[in-house]
């Protein structure tokens, strides 16, 4: 079973900032388009950020100007820089990388188990 490892969640001031990273083991990690979801309380997940194995990046326009998205293939990594967090970015943001195939193989996505941001006004 896949696992994605994040971590750098954390508590911070309205202004502050945080990056998040995930790790993805998986020797074709270079190969999957990777992505940060948030779900705060009472509301659907979300899509943040993205980006594809190649770098290409999309973002949701609530985070637009402040959140960057960004990978190292090399460490299989993926990280999330948040600046200029403000108290609504309070939500567990999740890891997740999509399914994917390379030629007729074809793998499913899988999610990390989510850390907590919490920004205080």
């Amino acid at each position: 079973q896949v696992q994605l490892v994040e971590s750098g969640g954390g508590l911070v001031q309205a202004g502050g900032s945080l990056r998040l990273s995930c790790v993805d083991s998986r020797s074709t990690f270079s190969a999957i388009t990777m992505n940060w979801y948030r779900q705060a309380p009472g509301k659907q997940r979300e899509l943040v950020a993205a980006v594809t194995g190649r770098g290409s990046t999309n973002y949701a326009d609530s985070v637009k100007e402040r959140f960057a998205i960004s990978r190292d293939n090399a460490k299989n990594m993926v990280y999330l820089q948040m600046n200029n967090l403000k108290p609504e970015d309070t939500a567990v943001y999740y890891c997740n990388a999509e399914s994917y195939c390379i030629g007729h193989d074809c793998y499913e996505g899988a999610w990390g188990q989510g850390t907590q941001v919490t920004v205080s006004s």
